[in-house]
């Protein structure tokens, strides 16, 4: 009973010392920093919609400014990631490559040369569509970076207005508590 005791003791001093580290890591966390930048939001189309009510619960809350031009956004919300993204992100933000090699090959199509070097089938965009999604993943993406900010499991139960409404809902309430500082939350 001793051991307990003195091992009891040397756990809360170990605990005592080691909680304003835990603090200032949970205050500097990168995430949570790159998150709280993130005023602006614009959404890819989503599987049932889920987009649109995604976007009611965002302006009701103003939680983020919900954008319709792309290039107003600091960040876009997605339920996938991968190529599909990517390349819908290249669409949408064009780098100054891109956008060079996009004027060449304009140019060159206006001279009547039809050079493959010009050739962009590999960049080509892929369309997303809402068949074969709705997994429950959501995604925040940052415009610049490209990475993800901010990401939640968020699965309605069915596709009805009230569960699509619901779910919204909760993603929103997770996203308040995510953006509020470490000290206030509780």
């Amino acid at each position: 009973m001793r051991r307990y005791h003195e091992f009891m003791k040397m756990f809360r001093l170990a605990c005592l010392c080691l909680a304003p580290t835990v603090l200032m890591l949970a205050a500097s966390n990168p995430v949570n920093d790159q998150l709280r930048q993130v005023h602006a939001v614009y959404l890819l189309p989503m599987t049932s919609g889920f987009d649109q009510y995604l976007a009611n619960r965002l302006s009701a809350s103003a939680v983020f400014e919900v954008v319709t031009d792309p290039q107003k956004a600091d960040a876009v919300f997605s339920d996938r990631i991968g190529e599909a993204l990517e390349n819908r992100m290249n669409d949408l933000y064009p780098t100054p490559e891109m956008l060079a090699k996009k004027k060449a090959k304009a140019e060159a199509k206006k001279e009547g040369k039809s050079d493959d070097s010009y050739s962009d089938d590999k960049n080509s965009p892929v369309h997303l569509n809402s068949f074969g999604r709705g997994k429950g993943m959501l995604f925040l993406v940052d415009r610049k970076t490209r990475n993800v900010v901010w990401s939640t499991y968020a699965r309605p139960k069915n596709f009805s207005a009230d569960e699509l409404n619901h779910t919204a809902r909760e993603v929103t309430a997770r996203l308040e508590r995510d953006l509020k500082p470490p000290a206030e939350k509780k």
